[in-house]
């Protein structure tokens, strides 16, 4: 079977990923730079602001609010360290307070809040994450720079999580192995797959673990 040939800002199928998190990777973002080929001009340099929800309670369902819209997605595996997530959902505010019962808070595996409309706000909806105490709303702003090495979706970022500056490094793809060799390539052997649901939780203390540097 032939292999996918990815291309960036396009949906493939699920793709495998490793992600870090620290304060240094000036070498292996410059060893990515140079080994990439060359990339779309809309993806040399990106922006976003996003809100993700987080849960004590849990660890595999990944909740991020951009633009009005709702993306969770779900983890379905690890294969030789690299972590695949599948989409769970996708929403749109005003949202049904069904979906909210049926789909958003039992990915967020707590107590389902009393609902009594039948229709929330982005406002109301986020009123009702302030004031659960195993949720928390974290704001993340987003620079990342985009590249392709080896057939896998690469970038580097600086990431603010409610302010507190980080910088991030990825590959991903649907092959493991083409991520293996981009890992090696760009010299990230041996440092932690940390993904931004983990990464976030690290920054604000609801896990007591630092991040890869």
């Amino acid at each position: 079977m032939s292999k996918e040939d990815l291309k960036i800002g396009e949906i493939s199928k699920p793709r495998f990923e490793f992600r870090s998190f620290g304060q240094d990777f000036d070498e292996a973002h410059y060893r990515m730079s140079r080994f990439s080929m060359p990339v779309p001009e809309k993806v040399w340099e990106r922006y976003s602001d996003e809100i993700y929800i987080l849960s004590r309670t849990n660890d595999i369902n990944n909740t991020k609010i951009r633009d009005g819209k709702m993306d969770i997605k779900t983890y379905v595996q690890t294969v030789d360290g690299l972590e695949q997530w599948n989409p769970l959902m996708k929403g749109e505010f005003p949202i049904q307070s069904s979906i909210l019962k049926n789909e958003v808070f039992p990915a967020f595996q707590v107590t389902m809040p009393e609902l009594k409309k039948d229709v929330y706000t982005f406002d109301e909806f986020m009123e009702m994450i302030y004031n659960h105490p195993d949720l928390a709303a974290v704001k993340v702003h987003k620079q990342r720079f985009g590249y392709m090495v080896n057939n896998t979706i690469c970038e580097f970022g600086e990431v603010l999580i409610n302010g507190a500056s980080v910088y991030t490094i990825n590959s991903e793809s649907t092959e493991v192995e083409d991520i293996k060799k981009t890992i090696k390539d760009i010299g990230l052997e041996g440092v932690e797959n940390i993904n931004y649901l983990q990464a976030i939780k690290r920054v604000i203390g609801m896990i007591n673990k630092p991040l890869a540097n």
